[in-house]
């Protein structure tokens, strides 16, 4: 099975200005030639990690990752209770990775999305269909459960930050009270919108955090997603056999 590819460090990265008082972090991994990937991490509030980069091959991809608006290295954190959260929806993201998009020249790119993250990458790319009919590859993984990435006590370490709980903990009550400012049923219904562009969806048996049947839906909705099980996975892309489909996947998109 496929292994994550080595650690490795940023060639560059800056703060995107969105204008209305946000600074978005980003930074860019792997080969400034090479296929265009954007990571968008969970949460939401969650922010970007140093593993995500290790799912895309070096050589072959030119890897984005960001923190989404008042968590991570973005400014200002929501850690802070003086933060306004008001210009931080779904909506705002939306705008965020598009904007982003074009300060970096990239005419279309891949997404990989975990947990809120394939939510995320649902509503951009029903909103912005035409910037990835043909190169950019839309993908998502549906894993699972409690816990995101665990270490020997079972908790995962950067939840021993207290601000990084403070953040993460207000933007997710921020999100989950609004519904996401997205209608139910919303992103299934507007599936048809990505007709033609391929996906890959990674499911764990035992995510009872993202339950089996959204995927199975969101399959059945999107003609040209391949749906896959993981019989021993559940929400952690730490899970071995989730990040080595995570490779296959990404591996896969690269070959074509």
């Amino acid at each position: 099975m496929s292994a994550l590819y080595p650690e490795i460090e940023p060639y560059d990265h800056g703060q995107l200005d969105t204008g209305d008082g946000n600074l978005i972090y980003w930074e860019a991994c792997g080969n400034p030639a090479g296929r265009p990937a954007l990571v968008l991490h969970g949460g939401p509030g969650s922010g970007c990690s140093t593993a995500a980069r290790r799912y895309f091959d070096p050589d072959a991809y030119r890897i984005i990752l960001f923190d989404q608006r008042n968590c991570g290295r973005s400014l200002p954190s929501a850690a802070d209770p003086e933060t306004d959260l008001s210009l931080n929806t779904t909506w705002h993201l939306v705008a965020d990775i598009e904007r982003l998009r074009a300060h970096l020249g990239i005419d279309s790119w891949l997404l990989f999305g975990n947990s809120w993250g394939s939510t995320l990458t649902l509503a951009y790319a029903e909103t912005h269909p035409e910037t990835r009919l043909k190169a950019a590859r839309d993908w998502h993984d549906w894993e699972a459960a409690s816990i995101l990435l665990a270490d020997p006590q079972g908790r995962p370490r950067r939840w021993a930050d207290p601000a990084y709980l403070l953040t993460r903990a207000r933007i997710i009550t921020h999100y989950c009270s609004n519904a996401a400012w997205l209608e139910d049923g919303q992103l299934l219904k507007n599936a048809a919108r990505l007709t033609g562009i391929p996906g890959i969806l990674l499911q764990g048996r035992f995510d009872i955090e993202a339950p089996l049947v959204t995927a199975w839906e969101l399959a059945r909705a999107w003609p040209q997603s391949d749906l896959s099980i993981l019989p021993h996975a559940a929400h952690s892309t730490a899970n071995p056999d989730m990040s080595a489909a995570i490779v296959a996947a990404t591996d896969r998109f690269r070959d074509i």
